[in-house]
């Protein structure tokens, strides 16, 4: 169960290997001659690997949500970010359009960051998928996701699912081993190996507003939310004009574009409950359930603003109002969904 607290202040595709990307799956095979990651972890197997290689840096600028393209050029790529105390900083999260911080065994969390107006030159740590991963993708036209790997009895799921699933046994020419961390702590991500080009604005089929603030709102200064094994607080800068984010007490950063921080934080609150399948330990997968309704509550510009949230089937976005019933506009920049218990 993930518990809220705040500080106030003043009120104001279909599976892993495509058929058209037969002549791409070739030339990646070629390339596995020489790199042996495909041998340390496939879509089958664990998340350990073999070959150390150092992660290239990534770009140290970070997209905007709002900005506009008149069609998307292709999907967005999801990749899923390792997010122990073993697994940070972080690279390339910065550059992410969005970040979805979701529970997973033992209350520990894990990340997944869209990205579709720009690519970092790497992303990692990368870590496996879960259940409720495909639920929250189905919002987008089949996206690429970008994985370390999953247990064996979701692989099924992950086939017929509408995404294009990419873990390294299927693109070992797209991911590095880093030198300096431990696996399953080193397998890193580079994004162009996977989708030439960024597909703009337009992929990003969120549901997501983005315009001046509503009227109202409560002035916060922070904003903390607790899993059983993990925590995240989320702080305003009057300097930046962003949320600092922490991560279980420590100041989060990145190690190619500086701190973590966010233009817009959504709390949204959702069913977590167990799935069908659960680790090597025997403990259960958390389903986060994001399909439905339910309360939220959105930080922007150092306000708090309580708030509905809509999403009536898997293939539809996710429609933020305020407590009137108006849509509620997010601040341009990048945007974190953490799910919380409701």
């Amino acid at each position: 169960m993930a518990t809220v607290g705040t500080t106030e202040g003043t009120r104001s595709g279909h599976g892993a290997a495509h058929a058209r990307r037969t002549t791409r799956a070739a030339a990646l095979l070629a390339a596995a001659v020489t790199v042996s990651l495909a041998a340390g972890c496939t879509s089958g197997q664990s998340d350990d690997g073999r070959t150390p290689v150092t992660p290239t840096p990534s770009a140290s600028t970070a997209p905007s949500p709002s900005r506009s393209a008149p069609t998307a050029t292709g999907p967005v790529l999801a990749v899923k970010i390792d997010n122990v105390p073993a697994a940070r900083p972080q690279t390339g999260l910065n550059a992410a359009d969005i970040v979805y911080v979701e529970q997973v065994e033992g209350g520990l969390s894990r990340l997944m960051a869209v990205y579709a107006t720009a690519f970092p030159q790497s992303v990692g740590p990368v870590r496996s998928a879960r259940e409720s991963d495909l639920e929250l993708l189905r919002q987008f036209d089949e996206p690429t996701l970008a994985f370390s790997g999953a247990q064996g009895k979701l692989l099924p799921a992950i086939d017929s699912a509408p995404v294009h699933a990419e873990p390294p046994g299927a693109a070992p020419d797209a991911y590095t081993r880093s030198t300096d961390r431990s696996s399953p702590h080193n397998l890193y991500l580079r994004p162009d190996r996977l989708i030439p080009r960024p597909p703009g604005a337009a992929a990003l089929t969120t549901g997501f507003r983005f315009g001046p603030a509503p009227a109202g709102g409560t002035a916060v200064n922070s904003r903390t939310v607790h899993y059983p094994s993990a925590g995240f607080t989320f702080t305003w800068s009057r300097q930046r004009e962003r949320w600092l984010v922490a991560m279980d007490g420590r100041e989060a950063t990145t190690t190619d574009a500086g701190a973590l921080d966010p233009a817009t934080v959504v709390v949204q609150h959702v069913g977590i409950r167990e799935s069908a399948y659960h680790d090597s330990l025997g403990n259960h997968t958390p389903y986060t359930e994001t399909v439905g309704s339910g309360t939220a509550e959105v930080l922007r510009d150092g306000k708090a603003y309580d708030a509905r949230w809509d999403r009536p089937d898997a293939a539809s976005g996710t429609r933020f109002t305020t407590e009137d019933g108006k849509p509620l506009d997010f601040a341009t920049g990048q945007v974190w969904v953490v799910f919380a218990q409701e």
